[in-house]
């Protein structure tokens, strides 16, 4: 009985120790909590309140929306007035989304602290409501940019190409701005095909939001390669071809987009309205009414008004005793006239189907010497190459982007050797706030 006694009695003892140790832990030490991540919705602790999500109904206005949540009419007119330079209310749209963030007080009760309104799938602006108070903030979703390379092969034009391939629409602007001096896009044939390293941003890793940066292309052509590698001399980046030669000529291939040729350069054409043969020194490019219309080369206006059969009509000189015209516009851009210097590129006017014309297109010509000749034959010059300075940087950018075409190298070793070498890492978007959240 005493041995039994003995063992109940070191048994009870050693319940006490346990005990103790496991009391000793405190559970709730700061040490022993592994905080969790505080959940941002709109720069705001989504936690912290009751959610609401909708959608902006036709003919609702702000006014309406903040006053179903309790807010005043006085808060409302103050927003509206600080409103006004940073996000005027009158400029919220049906079918965007707006988030309500309700703090729920036992005390006060329900009311509506922020009001999120989307302005686009990035872009997005906050109302604040706190403590009486009124504050606007203006950001941008947190989005990933990832590197990506696709190829497709061309069966009627390049715009048909993206979208069958199912890539993003603005990579096609993009590589017709890259080879807009380079490849014609107007004879792309059957059969041409491009490769292209390019960025792509994404909100949520899921939802594409646009392409940033071009860091390299292959366009095959009329049986020949041309390479675009991505390159800053001085203080712009610019694309160039692979031996070093500058992708940049001294005329564009056409002087406008997303069009077709109607009609050639000829000494004997049937004109469509008199009926007649007649000489068209140009090249008559069928276009939408208003499709923007741009200088092929740097210049001076010298005529600018009513052309009499080609209607409204603008003429520039160029360098080389060139000359170019730019016939059945539908009205002129604005500040050119005659004296005006405009730049390769730049906006002049828009097409139309002024004058003697069947339907909306540009008659654009060339003369040199005041000789008219074909458009499409004008011999390009490339502008200045890449330096002897700058060679051995280049053709180390070169064939990393040309082996990255060719599937040698992976993409992130491309891009994190380039990074260091010529291409700095652009600048993230900063939002704009006039205030903080707390």
């Amino acid at each position: 009985m005493q041995r039994i006694t003995q063992y109940l009695a070191s048994l009870a003892l050693c319940g006490f120790a346990l005990l103790g140790t496991a009391c000793s832990s405190d559970p709730q030490s700061p040490e022993q909590i592994e905080e969790l991540p505080v959940r941002l919705l709109y720069g705001i602790p989504a936690d912290d309140y009751r959610l609401e999500t909708s959608e902006i109904a036709q003919g609702e206005t702000m006014g309406k929306i903040l006053g179903h949540y309790g807010v005043s009419a006085r808060l409302v007119d103050r927003l509206d007035r600080l409103a006004k330079e940073q996000f005027p209310l009158r400029n919220i749209r049906p079918g965007h989304a707006y988030t309500a963030f309700i703090h729920d007080d036992s005390i006060q009760g329900s009311h509506l602290d922020y009001l999120a309104y989307e302005r686009s799938i990035s872009e997005y602006v906050v109302f604040g409501f706190v403590n009486d108070s009124v504050t606007i903030t203006k950001g941008e979703k947190p989005c990933t940019t990832r590197r990506t390379k696709r190829s497709a092969t061309i069966t009627t034009s390049l715009w048909g190409a993206i979208m069958e391939q199912d890539l993003p629409y603005a990579l096609a602007a993009e590589m017709e701005d890259i080879y807009q001096w380079t490849v014609d896009f107007f004879g792309i044939q059957a059969g041409d095909d491009f490769t292209v390293i390019y960025d792509e941003r994404f909100i949520d890793d899921t939802v594409s939001i646009g392409i940033g940066r071009i860091w390299g292309a292959r366009f095959n052509h009329g049986g020949k390669s041309y390479y675009a590698i991505p390159f800053r001399q001085g203080d712009k980046l610019q694309y160039w071809e692979a031996d070093g030669g500058s992708l940049r000529k001294n005329i564009l291939k056409a002087p406008l987009k997303f069009t077709r040729i109607s009609s050639g350069f000829s000494y004997s054409r049937l004109h469509p309205v008199h009926k007649v043969r007649r000489p068209h020194t140009g090249v008559d490019y069928a276009a939408p009414m208003g499709t923007p219309v741009h200088s092929v080369a740097d210049g001076v206006v010298t005529f600018r008004g009513w052309g009499g059969g080609g209607g409204n009509t603008i003429k520039i000189k160029h360098a080389g005793n060139l000359m170019t015209g730019y016939l059945h516009l539908s009205r002129f851009a604005k500040g050119i006239t005659v004296g005006t210097r405009v730049s390769q590129g730049q906006l002049i006017g828009y097409v139309g189907s002024t004058g003697t014309s069947t339907g909306p297109h540009l008659d654009y010509r060339i003369w040199k010497n005041g000789t008219p000749i074909n458009p499409l034959k004008v011999p390009q010059e490339p502008t200045e190459p890449i330096s002897a300075a700058n060679k051995a940087k280049f053709e180390y950018v070169r064939d990393r982007i040309i082996a990255e075409l060719e599937g040698e190298v992976a993409p992130d070793q491309l891009i994190t050797q380039l990074d260091s070498v010529v291409l700095p890492t652009p600048e993230p978007v900063a939002a704009e706030s006039t205030t903080e959240h707390k």
